[in-house]
This record gives C-alpha cells, structure tokens and sequence, in this order.
C-alpha cells in the first residue's frame, strides 16, 4: 500500500478499543501471538528467546496494539518501522472468539489508520497459504495490493507442536 486509503472506513463497534502497549511483557505477547497464531502455524516468535524478544518489543520502530472487547483481549497488531520509511503490518489477528463477530474489517481499518499516522513511504503485509483463507481478500478489500509472489519452503521445529493448515 504506497497511500491511505480514501473515503471512509469501518469504525470499531461500541465497546470495543485499541491501545498500544508500551514495552509489553514478553509473557502478554508470547500469550497473545500463540492463542491467535495457533491455527496459522505463526512460529518464528515462538522459537526466538525471551531476551531477544524483549529486545524487539522494547524497540520504539515497533508498535504493538491489543484490542479490548468492553475490557476483555480480543486480538493485535504489530507494526514495525525498523525499515523506515516503510512499516510493515507484521502481526495481525483477532482471538478465535472474535473471529466471524464483524469486527476483523474494521480492526484491519483500525491498524492502517495507525501505522499511514506515522506518514511511512508504504505500507507492506505478508500472509501467506497458512493464513486464514479470508486473510488476502480482506487485504486486499483494505486497500492493499498483491506486489509479489512467492513461493517459499520453511523448516518449521517440529518441537513446537504446530500443525500446518490445508492449503486452499
């Protein structure tokens, strides 16, 4: 995405708000990515260690915002700005309770509004055929385009006990 989008976009229901946490506890985000990755084989957070991600978390290019359902954790978004002038949407997801309530397109609104604030040269998000199958076309119904594909073959540690989805 090399501009915001245009025109208006999806407000959060009632009840629901964002706020970034500062220099959020490794635990509080190992909880977080594991419940909302589970189903979608997120693993590279999983095998770095405690020190090295809260090195990450404490870095100041990288922003993680936890939505709250009237208090309650209902998912987050990481962005990260460590490859100024771009920000990349590195982490985003809701809690699978949350998922099919009609909230993920304007959370998704939520976290574009946040990172084109920041004024990058371009917003990027990865997924890939792991993903929720809805991941791509709500990427792209927010404004993104499809850059690149690619096709890539990851030696995901079999100790970390993720099964990997069935490819659409």
């Amino acid at each position: 995405m090399d501009r915001q989008p245009p025109g208006p976009v999806p407000e959060l229901p009632e009840g629901y708000e964002i706020r970034r946490e500062i220099h959020p506890a490794v635990s509080l985000y190992r909880d977080l990515y594991n419940r909302i990755g589970q189903d979608y084989c997120w693993w590279l957070r999983r095998v770095m260690g405690d020190a090295q991600l809260a090195e990450l978390l404490g870095n100041p290019a990288v922003g993680v915002y936890v939505l709250r359902d009237h208090g309650e954790v209902a998912g987050f978004f990481e962005l990260d700005a460590r490859q100024c002038p771009d920000i990349n949407l590195a982490y985003f997801g809701l809690l699978p309770r949350w998922i099919g309530r009609g909230v993920g397109l304007s959370f998704l609104h939520a976290a574009i509004r946040t990172a084109w604030r920041q004024r990058p040269a371009a917003l990027r998000v990865n997924t890939c055929s792991a993903d929720h199958p809805r991941a791509l076309p709500n990427y792209v119904r927010a404004g993104f385009r499809v850059v690149r594909v690619l096709r890539e073959v990851w030696d995901i540690p079999d100790h970390i006990g993720l099964h990997l989805p069935e490819i659409q």
